[in-house]
């Protein structure tokens, strides 16, 4: 590449648009794909997964390093740069011997210090651009001390890729993507270009817009995609890589907002933000009102001998705010998620007010 990774991206109109296998699997589908790739004429960086860090030892755990001249080759005949995901010091060491222009860290070295690190001393005294995807436990602190570790060992070109995070079962997502977390990021990383990663956090192909739409509305700056040249076929993540003519589809499907407003919009736009203001305030001074009642019933449980924890009382409680959320169309997430908050502040109340 002629210019660093971040520059280049945010020269970029959205999305900049980051695709290929997850895994690369034989010496043809990787000329295939990407071939198939360039001829779209809408993929700016290649990836491919080289070693696949898989949950159980009997999955496909990644071709290794017979994949990369393969991969290399085809980047090359294509004039598409290429990255490869690293998950310690040996890894960086091939796949910069093989040519790869970009490293990616996965969520599940992220989420290991001493990973993270090995892999910064190992890059030290380099210029070599890095994508750092979030941990697999949402934990912020996780995900900004693994570009602190890579930026005391000197690299600047650092870019980060939002792939969901990991729970059991989910209804819908693979990796539920809790948005305010690469929100929270950046505004703490502010000059760090942010991807979003559907593939991840979808799991299935029929999410894949919807997720990719929602990044653009927050003004992500790109895309990470899977593509196979034949999904049906693929030897890892099958349901949720598509076809190179899928992601052109996908990408033409895509409303991208501006977040430059005319004076007009503006104006207009600072007058809702003045409503919300207002209830804000008010919804502030309610919660103080409660918060006081909740010293109160602390009072009362002290005087009275009374556990502060009131497990069915709390349980009816939870059952018919819920139910009142339902009624006024609120999200059960979001409002079981405020109450939690509000039950842990009240039950902190009265442990303050028993011990006094």
């Amino acid at each position: 590449m002629d210019t660093s990774l971040v520059s280049w991206i945010k020269n970029t109109s959205r999305p900049f648009v980051i695709a290929g296998p997850c895994s690369i699997e034989t010496e043809e589908r990787t000329h295939q794909v990407i071939t198939n790739l360039k001829a779209e004429g809408n993929t700016q960086l290649l990836r491919a997964g080289i070693w696949k860090p898989r949950t159980r030892p009997d999955s496909f755990e990644g071709i290794g390093e017979k994949g990369l001249p393969w991969l290399s080759e085809a980047a090359k005949n294509n004039e598409l740069p290429f990255s490869v995901e690293v998950a310690n010091a040996k890894h960086v060491e091939i796949a910069l011997r093989y040519g790869a222009d970009v490293l990616w860290i996965g969520a599940r070295t992220t989420v290991n210090p001493f990973a993270v690190q090995e892999i910064a001393d190992s890059l030290r005294g380099t210029t070599v651009p890095v994508m750092i995807k979030n941990p697999i436990n949402p934990d912020l602190n996780l995900w900004i001390g693994a570009f602190e570790r890579l930026q005391q060992a000197g690299l600047t070109d650092l870019v980060a890729i939002h792939r969901g995070f990991s729970v059991y079962k989910h209804d819908t997502y693979r990796n539920v993507p809790t948005w305010e977390i690469p929100i929270a990021l950046k505004q703490e990383l502010k000059d760090i270009p942010l991807i979003c990663d559907p593939s991840h956090i979808a799991g299935r192909t029929d999410l894949l817009l919807e997720v990719s739409q929602k990044a653009m509305d927050l003004n992500y700056n790109g895309l990470m995609i899977e593509t196979h040249p034949d999904p049906t076929l693929a030897w890892s993540d099958a349901k949720q890589q598509i076809t190179a003519g899928s992601l052109t589809q996908l990408l033409n499907a895509l409303v991208l907002r501006s977040n430059v407003m005319e004076q007009r919009s503006f104006e207009e736009l600072d007058t809702f933000r003045k409503q919300v203001n207002a209830l804000d305030c008010e919804l502030f001074e309610i919660l103080v009102k409660r918060m006081n009642i909740s010293e109160e019933i602390g009072r009362f449980k002290k005087e009275h001998n009374i556990t502060i924890l009131q497990e069915e009382h709390w349980k009816k409680l939870l059952d018919s705010r819920l139910q009142m959320a339902n009624e006024l169309n609120l999200s059960n997430d979001f409002i079981r998620s405020v109450l939690d908050a509000i039950h842990l502040e009240s039950i902190t109340r009265q442990i303050s007010v028993m011990n006094k």
